[in-house]
């Protein structure tokens, strides 16, 4: 299913990273829902560019604040090492290194449990925050998290499912999947099935009973969709074309086809509503935190550099000045450096679509207007490109590049601003076709392995080619290409980058000469 609206204008989280920081957060989320007894020691073996921006991107403290069980939002990751020694958890590190068989972020959490039990998870940050679960003791699985889901460990017997599946028909549970994975050298398999009903800690309690269930546990994948058993979708695409076509057999616009499809997969109306106006709130705050009070990032490059900009060209009291840009453009680069700024201080932003990318949205729109209608559009709008974008190619740094991220939210930012404009579904497409050819190839170098330089000036670099964008497809500029051609594109060139330049800090401006001067350790 097409990701929702808030799975691209989202989650909610503290920075600096939706891959790095809240997906790694959500895998050991996940890891500590599974463990069938309580955790006493917990080893992170990172892999890829886990393995090698793991600190820079604060992923250590939020892998220990998941399994901690704290929120993406909670400003308490930060200090999760703390919590974790307040409570008694011991863990550890390992950088693993490349294994070009992995995904770019992939971990591997071995739980050391209460009675000497031992359980490894592997887990993948897909990017926005996004996350799955490939791997149990070695074992290959594929948990989706779509729907509730019990996982159990079990003795490979003959009749053992049947009796499984009969305690949820007997508690009235439908199936909606179920795989069997086996591991051969223990005569044991991991059963993890997908229900379209709630499953109940009863059932589960029920199901560990059985004398040949090892464990059993239920399961709910953090930023996923879940939709329930009666949601009827009638609203759906993976392409521009197909959004087009709805749009036009509608007669609507994007922003509206997109809430419409957003009350399809809630349980009520006023949810939706309530989603959008967090992430107006929350997107609003992060843009007027940094610009009036900012604070050191983590690494240390970035400390007012957003107020900076804001005071030079306005002045404190806000006036436009005679410069460069005009007063709209400077302050949405302004807003977007803010955002960016806040979030590599650990602070809450939304990812839109990620966190390395967070400020090109925000900065472009709240610039634009402060009107929530108006707002709102926008919002919907830049969700269907990036729902799109997501469906069909990667919003993560570490698998296409920082042309997926910067290059992602230029063109949600430039479709936004022509609906804003009042703009044909057609021109936002167009708009958002030009942002991202004129990004294509960006790479993702972070220096010092950390989400600040020269990531807080690329997003100011998203925001001025959404406003180019936007307003050359206003201006009735063709486009020779149809989106879903240049989507295709940016995914193609995304995985001929070499690893050294998605997001590992191994190429690019990482290593530049002053760089390695500067770094407590020799760059690589």
């Amino acid at each position: 299913m097409l990701p929702s609206t808030f799975e691209v204008l989202g989650p909610v989280m503290v920075g600096p990273s939706s891959s790095h920081t809240a997906g790694a957060l959500r895998i050991a989320e996940i890891a500590a829902a599974i463990a069938p007894r309580p955790i006493k020691e917990v080893t992170f073996f990172l892999f890829n560019s886990f393995s090698e921006t793991y600190k820079g991107h604060g992923t250590d403290k939020a892998l220990v604040a998941g399994i901690l069980g704290l929120h993406t939002y909670d400003e308490r990751v930060a200090e999760s090492f703390k919590l974790a020694k307040q409570q008694g958890l011991k863990y550890s590190f390992v950088a693993a290194g490349q294994d070009p068989g992995l995904h770019p972020n992939t971990v591997d959490i071995v739980l050391d449990l209460e009675g000497g039990m031992t359980i490894t998870m592997r887990g993948e940050s897909r990017g926005g925050g996004k996350v799955r679960l490939v791997g149990i003791d070695g074992v290959d699985v594929k948990v989706r998290g779509e729907y509730p889901t019990l996982i159990m460990l079990h003795e490979d017997l003959k009749g053992s499912l049947t009796e499984i599946t009969g305690l949820l028909a007997k508690a009235g549970i439908n199936i909606a999947s179920l795989n069997l994975y086996r591991a051969p050298v223990i005569n044991k398999c991991y059963t993890i099935i997908e229900s379209d009903e709630k499953i109940s800690q009863a059932i589960a309690d029920a199901v560990r009973a059985l004398p040949y269930v090892a464990w059993a546990e239920r399961l709910t994948i953090p930023g996923e969709t879940h939709p329930s058993p009666n949601t009827t979708v009638t609203i759906d695409f993976t392409t521009c074309k197909g959004l087009l076509n709805l749009c036009h057999e509608r007669n609507c616009d994007i922003a509206t086809l997109m809430k419409q499809r957003e009350f399809e997969l809630a349980d009520n109306k006023e949810d939706v509503d309530k989603k959008m106006e967090q992430v107006r709130t929350v997107m609003s705050a992060s843009i007027e935190e940094t610009i009036h009070h900012p604070r050191r990032s983590l690494g240390g490059f970035l400390d007012g550099q957003a107020r900076a900009v804001f005071e030079k060209t306005l002045g404190k009291d806000g006036e436009a000045k005679d410069e460069l840009m005009g007063e709209r453009q400077t302050r949405a680069v302004a807003y977007a450096m803010a955002v960016l700024e806040l979030s590599a201080c650990m602070g809450v932003i939304v990812a839109a679509p990620t966190a390395g990318s967070s400020g090109v949205v925000p900065g472009c729109f709240w610039a634009f207007t402060k009107e929530p209608a108006l707002l709102e559009k926008g919002l919907y709008t830049a969700a269907a490109i990036g729902a799109i974008i997501m469906n069909n190619a990667s919003v993560a740094g570490a698998e296409g590049g920082c042309q997926a991220e910067v290059g992602s939210a230029s063109a949600m930012a430039a479709a936004g601003l022509c609906a804003m404009m009042g703009a044909s579904p057609d021109v936002c497409l167009d708009a958002a076709s030009i942002a991202i050819g004129n990004l294509l190839g960006l790479v993702c170098d972070p220096v010092r392995g950390l989400v600040e330089y020269p990531c807080q000036n690329r997003n100011a670099i998203g925001v001025a080619n959404a406003y180019s964008a936007a307003q050359l497809a206003l201006s009735g500029v063709p486009c020779l290409i149809p989106l879903d051609e240049v989507i295709e594109a940016q995914n193609s060139v995304g995985h001929m980058l070499p690893e050294s330049l998605r997001e590992t800090a191994k190429g690019g401006l990482a290593v530049c000469p002053s760089v390695c001067e500067g770094c407590a350790q020799p760059c690589s």
